[in-house]
């Protein structure tokens, strides 16, 4: 075939109905945990800097649990939340990353590469970003050059929603995916870099619950008081490795079994979705939100004095430039080197506006900032601090951008739902699937 007529490639095409429907019902569910995230943040800045701070601080450090049979179970609610409730969120981010992968339009590799690529350059530029701006200025502060290479799925999701309602669905899925790949690689940086010693004994015994957990999905044995112990076991065992146990949430994720069939009520992976994602957006995700936003900056001159300092600056600066250039110039690049073309119903600061939305880190930002600098230490604060300010001044700028593009969707929207032979799916994503085959 010559040059002239072979196809034009197309980047951000529209995906199938059914795909569309599903990332449509996420998003819907995702936006109220993200409304719950910042309810619960703004409460604990609240209480964090109110005459009661103490109370606050003292409520985090209130230890739970037992160290008996030589296990490191006595730990405080901050950590009971960082620990153990972002493991449910994190096998969450398993189910939905195998389900995308497996059974998703994201199955096509051609189709993969541009989120992925995007969700690795979304986190090299704001890693390089934060390690030049604190230049090696304190050699602890280095320590935390993967705070700012997260995003926070439920927020940028809520703030999506809110402010973009008539984005094409191609955009939304996307950011969704970008979001996905994002906590993956995060929660390998966690494993890898955040780990200062590995049990190796409890490592392997992970293995043996983790083994009969994928074993009776597989066989479909699903009675809680069968598979909850074995996570349990699981986790608790991975905890004890020295591995954060997080990583516990997503390879049990991993093990659903995920089915391409349209019949949910037949998809283990969708089944356990619908029952633990309100659970993880609804109650884990605040509640860890909760305890590790809370930060008592000491009036406007703590702040002034905490805004300036180069781990803050760096991690706004990795959030709010770093996520922008990197997602977006990774698409941007790999649109050019393999001389594909952008769809023609979006335009390139559509994509922009998505790509910083990348810049809300929150969640699992703060989760690495825990993890890169003791508790109660000045590092710890100008960490929040900066995770706070980097991600709001990354959904105003999003926000601004998108609005505008909205009003420009909102008059075409109309076309994208005619469904003129009545069968329950848009005409539009039957021409698109005509010209995919």
């Amino acid at each position: 075939m010559s040059a002239l007529m072979r196809p034009v490639k197309r980047v951000f095409t529209r995906g199938s109905w059914a795909e569309t429907s599903r990332i449509t019902d996420i998003l819907r569910r995702e936006t109220i945990g993200g409304a719950l995230l910042l309810v619960a943040a703004l409460a604990a800045l609240v209480w964090a800097n109110s005459p009661w701070s103490d109370s606050y601080h003292a409520l985090r450090g209130f230890s739970v649990g037992t160290d008996a049979l030589g296990l490191h179970l006595n730990l405080s609610l901050g950590a009971w939340a960082a620990d153990g409730l972002l493991a449910v969120f994190f096998f969450v981010v398993g189910l939905e990353l195998k389900r995308e992968f497996v059974a998703g339009d994201l199955r096509d590799p051609a189709r993969a590469a541009l989120p992925v690529a995007a969700a690795v350059g979304g986190m090299i530029v704001p890693a390089g970003i934060y390690l030049l701006v604190i230049n090696a200025a304190d050699a602890d502060a280095t320590n935390g050059w993967a705070i700012p290479t997260a995003t926070d799925i439920a927020f940028a999701v809520a703030v999506l929603a809110v402010i973009a309602t008539h984005l094409p669905a191609a955009l939304r899925t996307f950011l969704l995916t970008v979001a996905v790949v994002d906590d993956l690689l995060a929660i390998t940086v966690i494993a890898v870099f955040y780990t200062d010693q590995i049990q190796w004994w409890a490592l392997a015994g992970a293995a043996v619950p983790l083994a009969l957990f994928t074993l009776c999905v597989q066989r479909r044995l699903t009675h809680w008081w069968l598979l909850l112990p074995l996570a349990a076991a699981t986790w608790v065992l991975m905890h004890e490795s020295g591995v954060h146990a997080t990583v516990a949430g997503v390879l049990l994720g991993f093990a659903v079994p995920v089915l391409r069939g349209t019949d949910e009520r037949q998809c283990l992976s969708d089944r356990f979705e619908h029952l633990v994602r309100p659970i993880s957006a609804g109650f884990a995700v605040p509640v860890f939100a909760f305890f590790a936003a809370g930060v008592t900056v000491g009036g406007f001159a703590g702040f002034t004095s905490a805004i300036s300092d180069p781990v803050t600056v760096g991690i706004i600066a990795g959030l709010v430039i770093g996520k922008g250039i990197g997602i977006f110039g990774s698409a941007r690049l790999l649109t050019a080197f393999t001389r594909a073309r952008l769809d023609d119903d979006l335009a390139w600061i559509d994509v922009f506006g998505v790509a910083l939305l990348g810049g809300i880190g929150f969640t699992v930002s703060l989760l690495i900032g825990e993890l890169a600098f003791d508790a109660g230490t000045d590092l710890e604060g100008q960490v929040k601090i900066g995770v706070l300010v980097g991600s709001v001044l990354a959904a105003t700028i999003a926000a601004v951008i998108l609005r505008a593009r909205n009003r420009h969707y909102r008059r075409v929207r109309a076309v994208e739902t005619v469904d003129a032979d009545d069968d329950g799916v848009p005409d539009v994503y039957e021409e698109s699937s005509r010209r995919l085959r």
